[in-house]
């Protein structure tokens, strides 16, 4: 879709289709400027209550002489002392599942009308271009009949700031990352198994010049010690791999900053199997991996002086008769043993051993992201996801990087206290804490035992990387990522 930014006075806009917005207890300038030329018609709405003000809700105006556009649209927006984030990102969905619905080819939105305290103009061209973008989304891959396609196909922002190019910009490379993870989450795990992670990583490679892909197989995996790795896999028939995607965008002595994703693309929980209520939602236990290409998708469109290096663990944890035993021992690439307890703890057995394997890469930082654990659900919902960091200045680069994407990570502790949680008499740890209490902090602190030669981040999304099954994947926390990327080039 084409984006464009215009001054022009509303009344003079060009367009199939027009959104302002109206906010109960103040004017915004799209519905000062619409009481201007229309006054009679404006009080009429009001009086009668037919202009609605509730946040989100659409009040058609159709069939009146001289509008500005042939189709004009009043999105409520609440009260404007209210205004937040929150609420600026649902009245831009509302705009664009409107739009969807009509057959207009050109649109134009008064982004001047929805200013958000606290946040520039250019923050709020980059937000409502990443959802819009993403609010075209529909999953159809498995479908029968295809989703109708939009006829919308330009969208002009109504600004007094012209100089919007470059967050448009940045808005469109965002919302093409975070669709690409939540197509990849979507996908069922017939379809998206580990060797089709492995086809999409040389299909990046493929696509961008600045990426390359290494593509490590089990017997690779094998000869470089994984058995932590290699232990959650062993049941199942389709094979491991580890894909490593080089974005290079800076000079080769420049240290990369690493993401690592947990790219189990079906969790059965093995031989520890899951209840069968909602086992289908498993195939998003992926979306650390989904979240990694949708960033490094993100970050060869934008083309940042830097150099990014993307992980994925991909793998599937199935029942059979060579699946691992709750009470095995396995030894992982650092040399540590594990005891097992829990085979349903499989995340942090693939992560460990790839967070090992990252070290020949000298990096700058190290984010690991994987839906790990349930007790995060219980902990902080839906909508936060949990930031736990070795280094202080990671941990809060990470969770400012989200405020500005709005994204948002909260910080956990990382404490020494919980390590006494994973003492085991037959190994040097177990793979899950002693108890239930403080679950993903556990999880946490069994992956920092592995990290202790760099800086490294853990993003725990399991309550953020999809709501329900049938809002599907978010394709977070692909903002927050790229955010946080952006910033380092200024570091």
């Amino acid at each position: 879709m084409q984006f464009t930014v215009s001054s022009v006075a509303l009344s003079a806009t060009d367009t199939d289709a027009l959104v302002i917005f109206h906010f109960d207890d103040a004017d915004s300038p799209g519905v000062k400027a619409l009481t201007e030329a229309h006054p009679k018609l404006i009080q009429s709405l009001r009086d009668t209550q037919v202009l609605s003000s509730k946040t989100g809700q659409v009040t058609p105006l159709l069939g009146h002489n001289d509008l500005p556009a042939g189709q004009v649209f009043v999105i409520g927006a609440g009260k404007q002392a209210d205004f937040r984030e929150n609420q600026f990102i649902k009245v831009v969905k509302a705009a664009i599942a409107t739009l969807k619905s009509t057959k207009a080819k050109t649109a134009s939105i008064a982004l001047d009308d929805i200013q958000v305290a606290g946040r520039t103009l250019q923050w709020a061209a980059q937000k409502a271009t990443e959802v819009i973008l993403t609010g075209l989304y529909q999953y159809d891959t498995t479908k029968s009949k295809k989703a109708d396609a939009t006829a919308l196909q330009a969208l002009t922002f109504l600004s007094k700031d012209t100089e919007l190019e470059a967050p448009i910009r940045t808005g469109k490379a965002l919302a093409h990352g975070v669709n690409v993870a939540r197509e990849l989450g979507n996908l069922p795990a017939n379809i998206c198994n580990p060797q089709y992670l492995a086809e999409q990583a040389q299909n990046l490679a493929d696509a961008y010049d600045e990426i390359s892909v290494e593509i490590l197989s089990q017997k690779e995996m094998e000869a470089l010690g994984m058995g932590s790795f290699l232990a959650v896999t062993q049941g199942s028939a389709n094979p491991p791999y580890v894909l490593v995607m080089k974005y290079q965008g800076a000079g080769a002595n420049e240290k990369p900053h690493v993401l690592v994703g947990k790219g189990l693309t079906f969790d059965t929980g093995g031989i520890s199997i899951k209840p069968a209520q909602g086992m289908e939602d498993m195939k998003f236990d992926m979306l650390g991996a989904a979240s990694v290409f949708g960033t490094l998708n993100t970050i060869a469109e934008l083309k940042p002086a830097m150099n990014v290096i993307g992980v994925v663990a991909a793998a599937e944890n199935m029942c059979s008769a060579t699946a691992t035993r709750p009470g095995d021992v396995v030894s992982s690439m650092s040399g540590k043993t594990i005891e097992i307890i829990n085979t349903d703890a499989e995340g942090r057995l693939v992560l460990c051993d790839a967070l090992t394997y990252v070290e020949r890469f000298d990096p700058a930082s190290v984010v690991d992201i994987a839906t790990l654990t349930g007790a995060i659900v219980i902990g902080l919902g839906h909508h936060p996801l949990a930031v736990y960091a070795n280094d202080d200045s990671l941990q809060q680069d990470l969770i400012s990087a989200g405020t500005q994407a709005w994204d948002r990570g909260w910080p956990m502790p990382l404490w020494d206290d919980y390590r006494e949680e994973l003492d085991s008499p037959y190994a040097d740890l177990r793979n899950i804490g002693q108890g239930r209490a403080g679950g993903s902090i556990t999880a946490a602190v069994f992956l920092a035992q592995f990290t202790e030669k760099y800086k490294w981040a853990h993003l725990d999304i399991a309550g953020a990387g999809w709501t329900s099954a049938k809002e599907g994947a978010t394709g977070r926390p692909v903002g927050l990522l790229t955010h946080y990327l952006l910033s380092q080039l200024t570091q």
